[in-house]
Parts: structure tokens; C-alpha cells; sequence
């Protein structure tokens, strides 16, 4: 089910996502060399150009494909970054997706080999992923679509009530449940 929108705001796509980083060199050259991304562009200032606050930066950005572009920030002059202690580290991620399960396989192989600890595969059932840590801490996400055009169909049809429910309860709604049974079936 859509449900229409009531903005007059038409997002044509993500521009970029900016992240800290510690070291601006170190992440452009793990993104680039471990996993082939193109570095794209550096700005560096010694004013926010938003805030006109004295604080130096450099904000390098990466090609993460097909328009999408993952940018990071070195911030000298701040405290440490860290991470939000009221979060689990599986939740704030980038996830990147790959060809297929066979490319998937092959990034495992890869940074196990560059010897980077990976958890996975992991079965969402609509998708298979992998996960790592970039140099900054960061959590990373390969993933390769696995869906067919019937699970799309059927979670795009329950996703609305899906939600209210959720809103309701805060207790995970079951109408999604069949991806975790043994066999997807289309519904009637």
C-alpha cells in the first residue's frame, strides 16, 4: 500500500553521507583500497562554512556507486570521537551492496585475508550480508539483494500496518514473520 505524501519536497536522491573519521588518509585509503572505491574529492577549511565557527576540517568523499557518495570528516581540534554508549554497535552502519552471493563470498575471502574479523554471511532471507569494522570504528555492511518480486510485493503491502502496529505495541508485528519459515510462499 502508498500512502501519499503531504510534502511538496521531492528528494531526488542521497547526495552523500558524511561520518567522522579519525584519520581523513587512513580512511581514504582503506575505502579505496580495501574495498575499491574511488576518492573522489577533499575540501578542507579552517572555518565551518555553516556556522563560521574556528574549527579546522578536512571532508574527503568516496564513490560508493551509481550516485551514491560516503564522506567523512577529520575533525584535529575535537575531542575523540566515540560511539553512542546507548546504542548497540549493530545498529548504526553503512551498508554497501555488492553483485551477487558469489561477490559477497569473494569480499569475505578478501578482507579475511587482509585480516579483517567478518561476521557472516547472515540470512535476512530478503538479503545475505556480511559484517566488519572500518579504521574509525564504524560498522560495515556488505550486502546482496536476495528477495524475489513476490516477498518485495508481499512486505510492501503489510509495511503501513506494519508500522502502526509497531507504534502501537513497540512489539515486533508478525505479518513479516514468514520470512524466517522455511519456505517462502506467495500468498493467495
Amino acid at each position: 500500500m502508498t500512502m501519499p505524501s503531504t510534502s511538496n519536497i521531492k528528494v531526488r536522491q542521497i547526495h552523500h553521507v558524511a561520518y567522522r573519521c579519525h584519520d581523513a588518509k587512513e580512511t581514504v585509503q582503506f575505502y579505496h583500497d580495501v574495498l575499491g572505491m574511488n576518492f573522489m574529492l577533499a575540501i578542507a577549511e579552517d572555518q565551518v562554512p555553516s556556522t563560521k565557527a574556528p574549527d579546522p576540517y578536512m571532508h574527503v568523499f568516496l564513490d560508493a556507486g551509481q550516485g551514491n557518495i560516503l564522506a567523512f570528516f577529520e575533525l584535529p581540534n575535537s575531542a575523540r570521537m566515540g560511539k553512542d554508549p546507548h546504542t548497540p554497535e549493530w545498529v548504526q552502519h553503512i551498508a554497501l551492496q555488492v553483485d551477487d552471493e558469489a561477490a559477497l563470498l569473494a569480499a569475505k575471502t578478501e578482507l579475511e585475508q587482509r585480516g579483517i574479523a567478518v561476521v557472516g554471511p547472515t540470512n535476512h532471507e530478503i538479503i545475505r550480508s556480511i559484517y566488519f569494522f572500518d579504521p574509525n570504528g564504524h560498522r560495515i555492511e556488505l550486502t546482496c539483494v536476495t528477495a524475489t518480486a513476490a516477498m518485495l510485493r508481499q512486505l510492501d503491502a503489510v509495511k503501513w500496518q506494519m508500522l502502526e502496529e509497531w507504534s502501537q505495541t513497540k512489539k515486533a508485528p508478525k505479518q513479516a514473520a514468514w520470512l524466517h519459515q522455511q519456505e517462502f510462499t506467495e500468498p493467495a
